[in-house]
């Protein structure tokens, strides 16, 4: 997926050779470092790490996903 096509904030399927054993997880788009594209870093949930956007293949962005959810997830 482009990074044109991403939307800070919102939360993907993403997949990666160097996290979570290459299993597709839910990652969330975040600007915390800049509102240009080229300081967005991927949140990794359930956990306090960012990744970099070319670490990781998007797959899918997931609708109606909120972070309050996640939270509760994640606790």
């Amino acid at each position: 997926m482009s990074i044109a096509r991403l939307v800070p904030g919102g939360f993907y399927w993403a997949r990666s050779g160097n996290h979570f054993d290459g299993r597709p997880t839910v990652v969330q788009i975040s600007d915390v470092f800049g509102d240009e594209p080229e300081f967005w870093t991927l949140a990794l949930l359930g956990s306090d790490q960012h990744a970099m956007l070319g670490e990781f293949e998007i797959i899918k962005q997931i609708h109606g996903l909120h972070l309050s959810l996640v939270r509760v997830a994640a606790e």
